[in-house]
């Protein structure tokens, strides 16, 4: 029987049938909530209401308090219930709308973030909007909003027209150059004295606070040390990622990159961990040891892909997207220890691997815990401590061991399990670099599983969706959905020889050119023409954490242009790069990813075709190398592409063609040989 005085349970609201985990952590809010739909927007026309937009994404840890602390509080959902048509969009599954909606904040002169609450019109444009709001901020702003909605009407329509205006104005006009680069070593010095007046020469990095990866930076300073032999260069790549290795900022159990630190040495992380900067990161640590031969960076990689592998796959063979900073309501909480609990669980050696890391009795972190971080250097904590190399190597991976163990008992921060197109393709780029660095088959095998779910749940007739989760999205994917397959595609191709990966690449390029190229600048729209009609249709022009899906984009053109020998696209991009030459000098920060386009247009590729039974071997012994300016092809038959099919094997061995342009120099059957040709020494 019913007990009568039993609080009736919470009812959920519609969220409850989103596929967003984000949408479904709201899915028992008291608040009214839409997601984003037709449904919600004509709602507000019919009510003549405003729209209240609340944007941000599972992990976001200021996202958790306000909902805490605002849409579970009852008397504050009353008044947004009564006041706005309500609509909770997932940043990370609608960034078309967070794009065009932070912009617009921005553009009003407040600091973007997330959560990102913005006050639209009834057709959709914005007029005030902020990020987190405290309980008592935010009743006064539902008042605030709803006594100018009601007295002050004309105001706020002009404000949200001339607002839409302002965002509307086109994306690339005031930053396209009709300059061409004059001279490329001239350039490549400007960006880097412009990249090198920022570093860090303490602890890597940039010098400032909070700490981001920045991984297509780092990537670029690699690819200019292989250009110009600057060991400066090269000292503060193997100093920001050794540095980065050793800090907190890696979780030294389990594997893997938190998004940042707070602080500028790399040791407090913002604890969430987001698939787009494993996937990079992995890139970056795999080419940094075919560079260095560092043994530390292939160990990061293989200690990633663990993680990978036991957190983060879905069954099937998908990634999921991130995992929560907090558990238990406290940030941090699934990470860090007790100097007790490693005495109790470590025993004799405790000690040893509390000194390594920094661990003491009352805490380096918060709450009496320790952040596990290598606190001292590894060469003096041996000699210090009269260890040799390979006992101490034993033992700390005993201990780690242990404490994963342990660690797994604990109840774990929150998982965003939807799956995204963009990102998982990124995660296949990174698995294929690390094949490419440690001919290890796993690597090549797991981005291969990848690509077949992929295929399987977002692929249709072209068309790729943004997400997965239970089922796909209805959303049609963005520019960096498909910028990031067509690049996988690519990679897949060049690892394996198949060349079905390299039709189906040029297959969604010619899609991608049909539905989100802009013939007046030469860029490409975020948003397919099929897609939901915005407010206005904008285009990623500046790289961040992410690379903009443009100069992703740039890339693709150039490379798949070569490989197909397609001239039209690789003038395609060579414009694009061109138009962006001068903002690549002058704001490099923003740009490095367009620098790696700058690099690999200008300076072309070494194409190089490998003809026979062991093409794959050998193909495999040169990309161990650093080639960052060569594209692989080849066949151990018989291939239809146009730089392969007329080369044939010499004396029945295994034979490699260098060529540039399709000029070819005389065929080798060595690898060295075939190196010292690709990079002009013979």
């Amino acid at each position: 029987m019913t007990n009568p005085s039993s609080p009736t349970p919470p009812q959920p609201n519609r969220l409850i049938r989103a596929t967003s985990p984000y949408l479904l952590q709201h899915a028992y809010n008291p608040v009214d909530w839409y997601e984003w739909s037709a449904e919600a927007l004509q709602k507000a026309k019919t009510e003549d209401k405003p729209i209240l937009v609340s944007i941000g994404y599972s992990s976001c840890h200021w996202c958790h308090v306000m909902e805490r602390e605002c849409f579970e509080n009852t008397d504050l959902a009353a008044m947004m219930n009564e006041y706005f048509i309500c609509i909770k969009v997932d940043r990370e599954e609608r960034p078309d709308i967070d794009q065009v909606y932070m912009e617009a904040v921005q553009a009003m002169g407040i600091n973007g973030g997330w959560p990102l609450n913005v006050f639209l019109t009834p057709d959709q444009k914005p007029f005030y909007g902020g990020t987190y709001f405290p309980p008592g901020a935010w009743a006064q702003m539902l008042r605030t909003i709803h006594q100018a909605w009601q007295n002050r009407r004309a105001e706020i329509t002009t404000s949200a027209e001339d607002l839409t205006i302002h965002i509307s104005g086109n994306d690339s006009a005031r930053f396209l150059s009709k300059n061409k680069l004059l001279d490329f070593e001239q350039a490549l010095t400007s960006i880097y004295q412009k990249l090198e007046t920022s570093f860090d020469k303490t602890w890597g990095g940039l010098d400032k606070v909070p700490k981001f990866i920045m991984p297509s930076m780092w990537m670029w300073l690699l690819r200019y040390y292989h250009l110009t032999q600057n060991q400066q260069a090269l000292l503060h790549i193997n100093l920001t990622l050794s540095k980065i290795l050793q800090g907190g900022i890696y979780d030294q159990v389990g594997g893997g990159f938190a998004r940042y630190s707070v602080d500028g040495e790399w040791f407090a992380p913002h604890f969430e961990k987001m698939l787009y900067d494993n996937a990079q990161l992995i890139s970056v640590y795999s080419e940094a040891y075919r560079v260095t031969q560092d043994e530390a960076y292939k160990r990061i990689v293989y200690e990633t892909f663990a993680w990978l592998q036991r957190e983060m796959s879905h069954a099937d063979g998908g990634f999921y997207s991130a995992l929560d900073a907090d558990s238990e309501g406290i940030e941090g909480k699934f990470y860090c220890w007790t100097k007790s609990e490693l005495t109790t669980l470590l025993g004799a050696d405790a000690e040893l691997v509390s000194e390594f890391y920094g661990v003491t009795e009352a805490g380096n972190w918060e709450h009496g815990m320790n952040i596990l971080h290598e606190h001292v250097e590894e060469e003096k904590f041996l000699r210090r401590n009269n260890l040799d190399k390979e006992s101490w190597k034993e033992l700390l991976n005993k201990a780690k061991t242990t404490l994963l163990h342990v660690r797994e008992s604990r109840i774990r921060p929150g998982l965003d399990d939807k799956i995204l197109t963009g990102w998982n393709a990124m995660m296949i780029a990174g698995l294929i670099d690390a094949y490419h660095a440690f001919a290890d088959d796993r690597f090549l095998t797991r981005a291969k599983k990848n690509m077949e779910f992929l295929e399987k749940t977002m692929l249709s007739e072209n068309i790729c969706y943004r997400s997965f989760k239970g089922r796909r999205s209805a959303t049609e994917g963005f520019l960096e959905d498909y910028a990031y397959l067509i690049n996988a595609y690519t990679k897949l191709y060049q690892a394996g020889f198949n060349e079905q990966w390299l039709q189906k690449a040029a297959t969604m390029m010619e899609y991608v050119l049909t539905n989100f190229f802009d013939n007046a600048d030469g860029l490409f729209f975020y948003t397919s023409l099929k897609a939901e009609k915005l407010i206005t249709r904008k285009k990623e022009l500046f790289d961040n954490v992410i690379p903009s899906s443009n100069s992703v984009m740039a890339i693709n053109l150039l490379q798949l242009g070569t490989l197909l020998d397609n001239t039209e696209w690789k003038k395609l991009a060579e414009r694009m790069v061109n138009n962006f030459a001068e903002l690549i000098q002058k704001e490099p920060h923003y740009m490095s990813h367009w620098g790696i386009a700058l690099m690999e247009s200008i300076s072309g590729y070494a194409e190089v075709v490998l003809v026979g039974q062991d093409a794959i071997t050998h193909k495999n012994e040169l990309q161990k190398h650093f080639l960052p300016f060569a594209l692989f092809m080849g066949t151990e038959g018989n291939s239809n592409l146009p730089l392969v099919k007329d080369k044939r094997a010499k004396g029945n061995q295994t034979t490699i063609y260098v060529c540039r342009n399709n000029t070819c120099k005389q065929p080798v059957h060595e690898v060295e040989a075939a190196i010292r040709q690709i990079v002009n020494k013979a």
